[in-house]
């Protein structure tokens, strides 16, 4: 199937992995590549050393194009964009910040920006900026979110804008994809989805509880402060939100979540973890690969769209 977006990264499939931190390591991002979608490799916090021992690494499972998603709050944000361009690295994603300081440097070496929008004059901002395209991310989607869902978000800023948008948040399957084609996206970016892939690194907790979710399991945190985060509803998010509903300031808040997402990822504390998941997890039934996943939605997607 191509798209501007197709055309633009040279992959098979307008499917883009979130950069999702902790989860969206190498394993998980060449999986995705190697499947003929944009795998994406999530510096989030990490030190520039980590991302480029990932970027090394993913290059030895897969040729294909792979990007990564730059956190432009990461204290190592610098030292990141630059490894960006001595690792040959064809795309980038960003959020938390505008990437305007690494635009002149990317794109002397031919890197696609792509940044990260939850908003109409946030995508305009950007593409004066000089990006190649934005991801329109709505609410429904996992992690920090903003206040716009993604069937109102999308074909505003498709509108508003003149390069290629990308749609984000509740999409898991090809009706989701579909649906965005339909309101003039270029493709889609998937997180939640990709979470439970056998390639994913996530614990095996981690993934059940994904897979577990009903419509109404995810939870968000932080609308008192503006650093609103979706997640699946645990003994933590009760916790923060009995505080946050207290008045609790925002640095007794922040210590409760300090580490959180790793105590999920990695060692399987669905309690007192950060268990970041969209609304859509309810769709997700079950752990496959990332091959089988991106078929099987562009299988049902181009049925849809009677483009098979």
């Amino acid at each position: 199937m191509k798209t501007k977006i197709t055309e633009l990264l040279g992959i098979e499939y307008p499917i883009i992995q979130g950069g999702m931190a902790w989860v969206a390591e190498y394993h998980l991002a060449s999986a995705v590549s190697e499947a003929g979608g944009l795998g994406i490799i999530g510096a989030g916090g990490a030190p520039a050393s980590f991302v480029r021992e990932q970027i090394q690494k993913g290059k030895e499972l897969t040729d294909k194009p792979c990007g990564v998603n730059v956190m432009l709050m990461n204290p190592e944000a610098d030292q990141i964009a630059q490894v960006i361009v001595e690792e040959g690295v064809k795309v980038v994603t960003t959020g938390a910040g505008n990437p305007g300081k690494y635009m002149a440097m990317w794109k002397e070496a031919g890197i696609k920006v792509i940044p990260v929008v939850a908003s109409v004059g946030l995508a305009r901002m950007m593409e004066r900026a000089g990006a190649d395209a934005v991801v329109a991310e709505g609410t429904e989607s996992g992690g920090h979110i903003g206040a716009a869902t993604t069937m109102t978000l999308v074909p505003q800023v498709v509108d508003a804008v003149h390069i290629p948008v990308i749609a984000a948040g509740g999409i898991a399957d090809g009706r989701g994809f579909a649906a965005a084609i339909m309101l003039g996206a270029e493709a889609v970016q998937m997180g939640t989805r990709f979470v439970v892939a056998k390639e994913s690194i996530v614990h095996e907790n981690y993934k059940k509880k994904v897979i577990a979710a009903k419509d109404i399991d995810s939870e968000v945190t932080g609308m008192t402060h503006g650093h609103p985060v979706r997640q699946i509803r645990n003994n933590m998010t009760r916790e923060y939100l009995k505080l946050e509903k207290a008045g609790a300031p925002f640095e007794e808040l922040e210590h409760l979540t300090l580490g959180a997402l790793r105590k999920a990822v990695v060692e399987g504390d669905v309690i007192n973890g950060t268990l970041m998941a969209g609304q859509i997890a309810g769709l997700v039934k079950q752990e496959q690969t990332c091959a089988e996943m991106i078929q099987e939605i562009m299988t049902q997607a181009e049925k849809l769209l009677k483009l098979s």
